[in-house]
């Protein structure tokens, strides 16, 4: 469930900026830009993620 999650709130954020930035440029909008983006973003966010170890609890 959280890599579903993981994705659709990629896939929102980054359409969002694809649209906004692609206004600001006066280019068009290009859906595949956004989906290609989101894609790799939600990997990326999956990898950092098993790479960066857990916090150890400290033992009193």
């Amino acid at each position: 469930m959280p890599y579903i999650w993981t994705f659709i709130w990629s896939f929102l954020l980054i359409q969002m900026t694809t649209y906004v930035v692609s206004s600001m440029n006066g280019v068009p909008f290009d859906f595949m830009t956004g989906l290609i983006l989101s894609v790799l973003t939600t990997v990326m966010i999956f990898v950092l993620g098993a790479i960066i170890p857990a916090p150890q609890a400290e033992e009193h």
